[in-house]
């Protein structure tokens, strides 16, 4: 499919991109809607016991989302959300199996990115996981009790799917957290009384009788938020087609007078810049690899910059020491608003490099105010949905470029 995408001109290339990316999001959670919903519940028991997400992955595409997954369970962006713990565990701290055999406890839930692509490092740690008696996740088999295989071999529309299927089981865990009786457990010695955990999880003394209804209720709502990223996907590639057309055309000519790309974002936002380099160093095809900085991966310099100067500087001031006349910046912001992205682009234009913005809601001020030379936006209001929309528009923009 990926070599098919390459043939033909830009609009048919991008049309060739969105109807694998469509079947294969139909296909994937029509597939596991039901398995998905039941994990959500189980995780919310393992939550509600003391125990954490462990998040891992090697390859540079699986650290990013490892990253993504830990930072969308802390960090909540839906207002009165719990912060739930979790951990981003990469290859920069040695042997994945290493590092979860010093903290993996038995409550806790392992989640494993890219085990098809690690010699088996990530199956590994999931038998260790598993042997610590943690609930354990992976979308490629690798031993985990629960296996999500998405229905592609394109390693992007895979990660899109993924990206999507970790962020409902974000989303709709906290279901079971606003449903009495739902986190009693599956012993039915525990399931009428809390003990001493009663006054903080008072609805443990509740019978689970009113678990399969709202099991039903989160298999439709992932059914549900599968369409509504799908019909996203299809708008936002279909509006942006010619923008995206115009901003390939000018990174491959960036990239063949020896430019770089810098990429940026805050948060989720960060770990999908972080993808976004990945994918452009990595061949695609029978072509090369491009020469990319991720604005985000190194937190000495971020942190350095945020205490000493202030927050709204942290990418602007390594473009300053990065940036050069005739490279590009891709900047990545759900709101379009965020003030040290605004600051980025601004110094990049100040410097002559080229601008590529991908934003959501109705464009913020970067599109308002036409602060990038390109300006991608997902009209959505609903973070994770924009976010899993941004991938793709990423994802054919590297196509493009080829």
């Amino acid at each position: 499919m990926r070599e098919a995408a390459l043939l033909g001109g830009p609009a048919e290339r991008l049309q060739t991109l969105l109807d694998e990316r469509t079947a294969a999001n139909r296909k994937f959670f029509d597939e596991h809607s039901e398995g998905l919903a039941r994990l959500c519940h189980l995780m919310a028991e393992r939550f509600a016991r003391g125990g954490r997400l462990l998040a891992f992955g090697r390859s540079p595409a699986a650290r990013s989302d490892a990253r993504h997954v830990a930072v969308e369970f802390v960090h909540p962006v839906i207002v009165g959300k719990r912060a739930l713990p979790a951990i981003g565990l990469a290859g920069e701290g040695g042997d994945l199996g290493a590092q979860l055999a010093l903290l993996a406890l038995p409550d806790d839930i392992a989640i494993a990115f890219g085990a098809d692509e690690d010699g088996g490092e990530a199956s590994r740690a999931i038998a260790l996981a598993r042997a610590r008696g943690c609930l354990t996740i992976a979308f490629s088999s690798a031993g985990a009790e629960y296996e999500f295989e998405p229905p592609s071999d394109d390693p992007q529309v895979r990660q899109e799917l993924v990206e999507t299927f970790y962020h409902l089981l974000w989303e709709l865990a906290h279901v079971f957290f606003d449903h009495r009786g739902l986190l009693a457990g599956r012993d039915p010695r525990r399931l009428h009384d809390a003990g001493a955990s009663r006054f903080l999880y008072p609805f443990l003394d509740e019978q689970e009788h009113e678990l399969e209804p709202v099991v039903e209720d989160v298999r439709r709502s992932v059914l549900m938020k599968a369409e509504e990223i799908g019909a996203l996907r299809i708008r936002t590639l279909t509006e942006n087609g010619e923008t995206l057309t115009r901003a390939a055309v000018a990174l491959r000519a960036s990239f063949d007078r020896g430019g770089k790309l810098l990429a940026l974002g805050n948060g989720g936002s960060a770990t999908d810049a972080m993808d976004a380099v990945a994918d452009f160093r990595a061949p695609l095809g029978s072509g090369s690899g491009h020469a990319a900085i991720d604005l985000t991966e190194d937190p000495a310099i971020l942190t350095a910059i945020a205490n000493d100067i202030g927050t709204d500087a942290v990418f602007s001031r390594q473009l300053i020491a990065y940036g050069a006349p005739g490279d590009t910046l891709l900047a990545l912001s759900t709101s379009g608003n965020s003030r040290n992205v605004i600051e980025a682009l601004a110094e990049a234009r100040r410097r002559e490099l080229v601008t590529i913005a991908m934003v959501g809601y109705d464009g913020g001020a970067i599109a308002h105010d036409r602060l990038a030379d390109h300006v991608v936006v997902v009209r959505s209001e609903h973070i994770p949905r924009i976010q899993e929309a941004q991938a793709s528009a990423y994802h054919a923009l590297r196509e493009l470029v080829g």
